[in-house]
C-alpha cells in the first residue's frame, strides 16, 4: 500500500484569487515564459513539512503546475522539491468532462491504491474522484478558492491520515 500521500494544488489553494491576509507576498512567476502574479505565504511550507512528518506522509504536487511548481512555488513557501501527478492540459469538455474529473483522474491513477489527502479547490473533484476505479482511501479536503489553504484544512488533513488504520 506504501505511505500516506498529501497532494497540494497551486491556484487557489496555495494561491488564493482575492487578496489574502498579511502574511502573504505578491510573486511573479514565469513558468514557460508567461507571467502570472500568486499571492504566496511563506508559512504554508513550514504548516505542510510538519503535516507530513507528524502522520507519516509524504508531500506531491497535484497541480496543471507539474514540475514547474518546484521551481516557483517550492522555494517561495518553505518547501523542498516534491514528486507531482503529472496533469497534461485540460482537452476540454468533450473528452475531460470537466477540469476536476480530469484532474481526479490522474491523481487516482498516480496514487496506486496509496491512501491520500488532496487539498483541492476543483468544485465537482470529490464526486469525479470517488467515482475513479479502484481510488484508494482519500480525502478531498475543498479549499474555497478565494480564501485558500488555511490551518483548519491542515488540522481537517492531520486528523484524517493519524485515524488511516496502516
Amino acid at each position: 500500500m506504501g505511505s500516506p500521500v498529501v497532494l497540494l494544488d497551486v491556484d487557489g489553494v496555495l494561491n488564493p484569487f482575492e487578496r489574502p491576509h498579511q502574511g502573504y507576498g505578491r510573486h511573479a512567476c514565469s513558468p514557460n515564459g508567461i507571467t502570472f502574479q500568486l499571492w504566496l505565504d511563506p508559512g504554508h511550507g513550514p504548516s505542510l513539512l510538519e503535516l507530513a512528518e507528524s502522520t507519516g506522509a509524504e508531500l506531491a504536487w497535484a497541480s496543471y503546475w507539474c514540475d514547474n511548481a518546484n521551481e516557483w512555488i517550492a522555494p517561495r513557501v518553505g518547501l523542498p522539491r516534491l514528486p507531482f501527478v503529472p496533469i497534461p492540459r485540460f482537452p476540454g469538455a468533450g473528452e475531460g468532462r470537466t477540469l476536476g474529473a480530469w484532474k481526479a483522474r490522474h491523481v487516482a491513477a498516480w496514487t496506486r491504491g496509496r491512501p491520500f489527502v488532496w487539498f483541492e479547490d476543483e468544485p465537482d473533484a470529490t464526486a469525479c474522484l470517488a467515482g475513479e476505479p479502484d481510488v484508494a482511501d482519500h480525502l478531498l479536503v475543498e479549499v474555497d478558492p478565494l480564501t485558500g489553504l488555511t490551518g483548519e484544512h491542515i488540522s481537517a488533513a492531520a486528523a484524517w491520515l493519524r485515524a488511516l488504520d496502516l
